[in-house]
């Protein structure tokens, strides 16, 4: 039998290509899981060669008065997808297991903007769990992620070793001192002159 020079061998596998690489007219979307299924639908999306990528963080759960650190998607129910609608059979994504729908805009898959989830997977470990500490600077501005003050800015105020943070929230005309973990904090962007 005759074999082609072009063709790889059969257990041969070419590299994976990094997410955070788009070659193109590919994109990013996102696909809505079912609830709880989105490392499932990650994975059954993997089977199918899609390149996927699901931001996590780290989350402390109390049970049974037990504390646990646990990876927890960064936004539940979702997951992101590099497709190029012109040459991906994108249609496969709704039935695959795990996936409830891709994100739509009338009879399309809505792309999310440009730079988000490049962003996010260059802020991201190699398991996908956002390390947003990394890029902490002290009297930089940051929103709050979790607790009861989530969506607030503060000032970053101090930072430990231990991943321990203190910012200072603006609450009824003085600077508050409010402590909590680096993880629950997104450093904003200053406006460079």
């Amino acid at each position: 039998m005759f074999k082609s020079k072009l063709a790889p061998p059969p257990d041969h596998k070419s590299a994976p290509i990094p997410p955070s690489i788009l070659s193109g007219s590919e994109r990013w979307y996102a696909v809505h899981t079912l609830p709880f299924a989105e490392a499932r639908a990650e994975h059954q999306l993997r089977r199918q060669e899609f390149r996927t990528f699901q931001p996590k963080r780290h989350k402390t759960i109390r049970h049974a008065r037990k504390l646990n650190t646990i990876e927890a998607p960064f936004f539940p129910r979702y997951l992101f997808i590099v497709l190029d609608l012109g040459r991906h059979q994108w249609r496969s994504v709704n039935g695959t297991i795990g996936v409830s729908r891709l994100v739509m805009c009338a009879d399309l898959p809505n792309p999310v903007p440009h730079g988000i989830v490049e962003a996010l997977v260059e802020a991201a470990d190699a398991r996908g769990i956002l390390q947003f500490d990394r890029k902490l600077q002290l009297g930089g501005s940051v929103r709050l992620l979790a607790g009861p003050l989530a969506e607030q800015i503060a000032i970053l105020n101090k930072l430990d070793d231990a991943g321990r943070v203190q910012v200072l929230l603006h609450i009824l005309g003085r600077q508050v001192p409010i402590s909590t973990e680096a993880n629950n904090l997104l450093p904003l962007q200053q406006n460079r002159p």
